[in-house]
């Protein structure tokens, strides 16, 4: 095991209309604790000792997620940190929050601990406001920047660990950079929206599941505009990292990506629901009811048992036309939940697979350019 993904609060303060949490599919989270509880937390904490003895581990990560995890409280968030490096001291600890509760008793929390805090913001006002808002319709932006500006001061640099951005392909990508830029982070990770072939994502037509080279690529497009911006200005107008990018880049030379969405995945990540039931990626709550259950939780099943069962009862096999394609030890099929279709599964390429082709194309091509280019020597 490489992650563990604690759903440490399983509700939240915004209601973003593109969440895939609460509005997919699966909603199983109607039936889940508000809070995970402190049994539970000594459970998991337990279970991760079990872990580390037997394989001896050297490394474990831990992610906070929920929901919202700032929820739980200052006490319930240092309890749950605690526990876990009481019961394995070497755990690095992350959390992805809307920002929003980040205040300076947090900020202490986060650096007792060495918590790396992501925050999820769209860009600027407009684009943050148009999906992020809270029950009533009021965009966030403003209390979100709040949460983000005490992360930005000089004395938290170790504990910002960067943005998430959602991409909608109707906000322009150089005004959504601009406004991820304002707020200097060390990392963007740009995310696609979650859709599969029965339900697609927006700007993709419903079809029947194919190979995609025909098919429209606004988010190749949008993403592409993105690249050229920071690959040709770095370090320049930025020093912040892609994490999309750097992944394709790294995966074309051989070497690991960094980001579940490129490269194929294998079992080594475990989300662990408040009530303490093992689950697969949140991403496959929008494919099934039920769809990342796994009937196995930490007060019955150890974390080898979790993992075995992932690779039998949920194999990672791509379909023929992936394994087909040449740039398939890149992207690795994508995102294993937009590869779902009712009726035949996982069994085909990504929703997106036209968009991750051009994508992976266009980078390829501007780093090939680049190594062809006689070195310069100064005279």
């Amino acid at each position: 095991m490489r992650q563990i993904v604690l759903k440490i609060h399983s509700r939240c303060n915004l209601s973003c209309d593109y969440c895939y949490v609460y509005e997919s599919v699966d909603q199983s989270w109607r039936a889940q604790p508000t809070t995970m509880s402190a049994a539970t937390l000594e459970r998991i904490a337990q279970r991760i000792d079990e872990h580390a003895r037997d394989h001896d581990l050297r490394d474990l990560r831990v992610v906070l997620h929920g929901g919202e995890p700032l929820l739980a409280g200052h006490d319930g968030i240092e309890a749950a940190l605690r526990a876990i490096r009481d019961a394995f001291p070497p755990t690095r600890f992350a959390m992805q929050t809307n920002g929003i509760l980040i205040d300076e008793r947090f900020l202490a929390i986060f650096h007792k601990y060495g918590v790396s805090v992501g925050v999820s913001v769209d860009g600027g006002p407009a684009a943050t406001d148009r999906h992020r808002r809270y029950a009533n319709g009021r965009g966030s932006y403003d209390r979100i920047a709040a949460g983000i500006a005490l992360l930005m001061r000089p004395e938290h640099a170790a504990v910002y660990g960067g943005l998430l951005c959602t991409i909608d392909v109707d906000n322009d990508p150089d005004e959504v950079f601009d406004g991820l830029l304002a707020f200097r982070p060390p990392q963007v990770d740009l995310l696609l929206p979650h859709g599969n072939w029965t339900n697609p994502p927006p700007g993709i037509p419903a079809a029947e599941p194919a190979a995609g080279q025909d098919r429209p690529i606004p988010y190749a497009e949008w993403l592409i505009r993105v690249f050229d911006r920071w690959y040709e200005h770095r370090p320049v107008e930025t020093n912040t990292r892609i994490r999309l990018f750097e992944s394709i880049m790294a995966r074309l030379f051989g070497l690991p990506s960094a980001t579940e969405s490129i490269g194929g995945e294998s079992p080594g990540v475990i989300t662990v629901e408040t009530d303490g039931s093992y689950e697969q990626s949140d991403a496959l709550k929008t494919t099934t009811a039920g769809g990342p259950a796994t009937g196995l939780g930490v007060a019955g099943q150890r974390f080898d048992d979790v993992l075995d069962h992932l690779a039998t009862a949920a194999p990672y096999r791509l379909s023929a036309a992936c394994r087909a394609c040449p740039v398939v030890k890149v992207c690795g099929g994508g995102l294993r939940a937009h590869r779902y279709a009712a009726g035949t599964g996982f069994d085909n390429p990504s929703v997106f697979c036209a968009d991750l082709l051009a994508l992976i194309n266009h980078i390829g091509g501007r780093v090939r350019a680049d190594l062809e280019q006689p070195a310069v020597v100064s005279q």
